[in-house]
């Protein structure tokens, strides 16, 4: 009898709950198809702007990130697990720097090239890893296979100790130090002096790309570059690193895992700073004031973020370089995109996403099986290197413009 007169009750409530979850889930997709795809904002002088519209429609297209985690954070934080490691294989070779330094140098081995049966002008496509990274993360790993599929070379520059590689000085990287970056440009335009070299940066080593740009100017050795989540201003970047969630989510873990490199590289680094000190850090700002700023001679790590943030660089590059950044990168606030000095910059333009995350842009449905940077690369890289004319002209009208 109890059960009886209960069952007319639980019906009622699991009707309820049907209805109130059914409602949910409608507002959910209301709400994702109303307001979070979008086309991305596309900021740049005139006629890169026409360049990249012709040849790079991806820059215009709408982008819709995966519909069950579009929020910047978490867009971060799922791209590392759930983007697949693709089977890359490598040829390793170590260059050796004027200061008694060392960092390798991972080439991607490839299948016979279709697309350009002359080796020796093949397109080469060259890979900067983010802080502390190196040829193994997923994202360079998606990368190389896309420039492989497409009838490229690929070769990743892997930052001093970054690969497992012992470091012998007590000097490993920073974001305003780029001569390790044109030994590389130099080594690749030895072995292959009539080879187009396109130069991918992703975050720390997309703002190492863009110092390099503006410290080298036309003489850098490339026909373009490519930035990924490239953090434009370090002092903005610390502050939104240090607000509460983002303190926990990204910078201390982070921190850690930068310690711990300092920890396994000790018998170098403890011969100019204290590292139980440094192994003290809980923020990367306090890491760069205790250790990086030291090694690279800054007077303090207000000096080095101010030469490190490529934010007031843009006018000082003079090669094509595309810029995608997502507004809602905890990493790289959007307020800090040097949206005016695109604007009126004939070579650098910004490619800002609604949505994106850190090294993120996932979308589609199944995330694993799509990549918004790869096909942004294949687009990008197929521009670059079939249109040599076209950006050609883009220098000389740029070089026109600057005489005017």
């Amino acid at each position: 009898m109890l059960s009886s007169c209960l069952s007319p009750q639980n019906g009622t409530w699991t009707e309820t709950f049907s209805l109130i979850l059914a409602l949910g889930v409608a507002l959910y997709l209301g709400y994702y198809w109303a307001c979070v795809p979008q086309s991305p904002r596309l900021v740049a002088g005139p006629q890169f702007l026409r360049f990249l519209k012709q040849h790079c429609p991806l820059t215009v297209e709408t982008f819709y990130p995966t519909l069950w985690c579009f929020e910047g954070r978490l867009q971060t934080i799922f791209r590392v697990f759930m983007q697949s490691k693709l089977l890359v294989p490598y040829r390793s070779e170590v260059l050796q720097t004027p200061d008694g330094g060392q960092f390798l140098l991972d080439w991607a081995k490839q299948p016979n090239s279709n697309h350009y049966p002359d080796p020796s002008t093949q397109p080469i496509v060259l890979l900067l890893p983010g802080i502390s990274g190196s040829s193994q993360e997923a994202y360079i790993l998606h990368l190389a296979d896309q420039a492989l599929r497409d009838g490229y070379r690929a070769v990743v520059f892997n930052n001093r100790g970054c690969r497992g590689e012992e470091l012998l000085t007590h000097r490993a990287y920073c974001a305003s130090y780029t001569e390790d970056l044109e030994m590389v440009v130099n080594h690749i335009k030895h072995l292959y002096p009539q080879a187009p070299l396109l130069a991918v940066g992703i975050s720390f080593g997309g703002v190492l790309l863009l110092n390099y740009l503006a410290r080298t100017g036309k003489a850098a050795g490339l026909v373009a570059g490519l930035t990924l989540s490239s953090c434009w201003d370090s002092f903005e970047t610390a502050h939104s690193l240090e607000s509460p969630l983002n303190l926990v989510l990204f910078n201390q873990p982070l921190t850690a895992s930068l310690c711990r490199f300092v920890d396994r590289n000790r018998k170098m680094i403890e011969k100019l700073v204290d590292v139980d000190f440094v192994l003290q850090a809980r923020t990367i700002r306090q890491l760069d004031a205790r250790y990086t700023s030291v090694a690279f001679g800054y007077q303090d790590w207000v000096a080095y973020y101010q030469a490190s943030s490529p934010r007031n660089k843009v006018d000082a590059i003079q090669l094509p370089v595309l810029c995608l950044n997502a507004a809602d990168d905890p990493f790289s606030p959007v307020h800090a995109f040097p949206l005016q000095a695109a604007q009126h910059s004939s070579h650098v333009a910004l490619l800002i996403t609604a949505r994106g995350g850190h090294i993120g842009f996932l979308e589609g449905l199944l995330p694993w099986q799509h990549c918004y940077m790869s096909r942004l690369l294949h687009q990008y890289a197929k521009a670059i290197f079939q249109h040599p004319k076209e950006l050609l002209d883009l220098k000389v009208l740029a070089s026109g413009d600057k005489k005017s």
